[in-house]
């Protein structure tokens, strides 16, 4: 949903004709003219509601091609309300999880500097609106109904529904959409008594280029509907890609998630923290300890599986392909958040620790001073060593503009206190996409995770 490589996958489906061998995207689109596009890449950003059997997900599609054909299908349980969402929503959640790192304040005046603790291996280079039509018993009921129908953000839409893939096939055609998937590709959600969203693009609020085509992102749009699971609409993916396809995910639920099976991240997470060990006097940040020493008894097998998906992991290297060319998930960034998280929202928590400077006040000029040089000295070591005391495992710090960071209140009301934000990536290839992607509770035979991961780490891939 970058942004540290702003690329996600979402819940849309796939119609368009040519797709690049990598495509980036989850979903595609339809080229009423047969013309080439390039394959957009997603972001999404999932909450869910478990009590309340409540999924939402914003998704912002980019794409260049011939705008004036494009637009999406995204399939959902039931029927969904929509919602237009901040532009740059998806900047605003890269820039409130960039990773922090351990600094420790320093004198460029001392002869010696106060070394950090060991801990340098921490530094970076280590109820609906619409209701159905009511038929009587004598009347044809319609093959493809329209529940809803709108404008969201710079879309026009229409929610939609159908009891025959092959009636939702013709409807598509005869409403402009050329769909190049296959009538099974619909059938699967057809089946399944799944909702449509159809969606065309206002292409008015989109740059052309000098070709003529055009270029963007649409406008992020927030989906919310009820659900029995936190499920996400991936199997008509398939069809928009023919090798494989990135996605990035933020979930936000009331505890920490993963991807089932071997799509897990604890193939990663583990090794990831075990490298850590010794290398943080403190403990591992974010409860690592605690999950290492919980998880213990499942790193044999969990390891023999990695090895058998030939699954491996060079610290500071994001992991290559594995057996049939799948590559496992990655974690990006994990926490609980709590009042001071909500609070960096509006300013009245801080987006990094300062780090004291000890020099303050003092010149390269008084430290050569054989009379004040001396006492001059001491105060600066008292100060580090107040430092030392007070924050014996450094100071938190991540860079981001100002104005960046003021635009974090973009996010408020959309990020809840006490709930889990899980960020993870996951290149899928195409046997991956057979199903629809279900994201569970984060757990490894019933042991549940808690930990976070908010801190770069002596391994962190980059």
């Amino acid at each position: 949903m970058s942004f540290p490589r702003l690329l996600l996958t979402a819940s849309l489906v796939c119609a368009s004709l040519a797709v690049p061998s990598l495509a980036r995207a989850a979903c595609c689109y339809f080229s009423a003219k047969n013309a080439d596009i390039l394959q957009p890449s997603q972001k999404a950003f999932i909450t869910w509601d478990p009590e309340r059997k409540f999924e939402t997900f914003t998704v912002q599609p980019k794409f260049e091609g011939n705008a004036l054909d494009f637009g999406m299908v995204i399939p959902t349980p039931t029927q969904p309300k929509l919602a237009e969402m901040p532009r740059d929503f998806f900047k605003h959640l890269a820039v409130y999880s960039i990773m922090k790192r351990r600094e420790y304040p320093h004198s460029a005046l001392l002869a010696t500097l106060y070394p950090p603790p060991v801990m340098k291996s921490f530094a970076a280079g280590s109820g609906d609106k619409s209701k159905k039509e009511e038929t009587k018993s004598e009347a044809p009921r319609p093959k493809v109904i329209v529940l809803e129908a709108g404008v969201v953000g710079s879309l026009d839409y229409k929610i939609i529904t159908a009891e025959r893939a092959d009636d939702l096939f013709q409807w598509l055609k005869d409403n402009k959409y050329n769909y190049s998937g296959d009538e099974a590709s619909l059938n699967h959600y057809v089946q399944k008594k799944w909702i449509f969203t159809v969606m065309k693009i206002d292409t008015a609020q989109m740059k052309r280029s000098k070709d003529g085509t055009f270029a963007g992102e649409v406008t992020p749009t927030r989906f919310s509907f009820a659900s029995e699971k936190l499920i996400y609409p991936l199997k008509i993916t398939q069809i928009s890609v023919r090798d494989k396809t990135e996605a990035l995910f933020y979930v936000q639920a009331p505890y920490k998630v993963d991807l089932p099976g071997d799509m897990t991240y604890q193939f990663m997470w583990a090794p990831l923290l075990q490298n850590a060990v010794g290398c943080t006097p403190q403990g591992i940040p974010g409860g690592g300890d605690d999950w290492l020493k919980r998880f213990g008894p499942q790193m044999p097998p969990l390891f023999a599986k990695a090895n058998m998906l030939g699954f491996r992991f060079l610290p500071g290297q994001r992991p290559a392909p594995g057996k049939d060319g799948k590559i496992p998930t990655t974690m990006e960034w994990a926490r609980r958040l709590n009042k001071a998280d909500i609070g960096l929202l509006t300013g009245k928590s801080p987006y990094s620790d300062t780090v004291p400077n000890p020099d303050e006040g003092f010149t390269l000029a008084d430290i050569r001073d054989p009379k004040k040089g001396p006492a001059i000295a001491k105060v600066i070591q008292e100060r580090l060593n107040k430092s030392q005391r007070e924050r014996p495992s450094g100071y938190h710090v991540r860079h981001a503009p100002a104005d960046d960071v003021k635009n974090l209140q973009q996010l408020t009301g959309h990020l809840q206190d006490g709930w889990f934000i899980t960020k993870f990536r996951k290149i899928f290839t195409r046997g991956e996409m057979n199903d629809d992607l279900l994201i569970v509770p984060a757990r490894y035979n019933d042991i549940e995770d808690r930990s976070e991961y908010e801190e770069i780490l002596p391994s962190s891939p980059p």
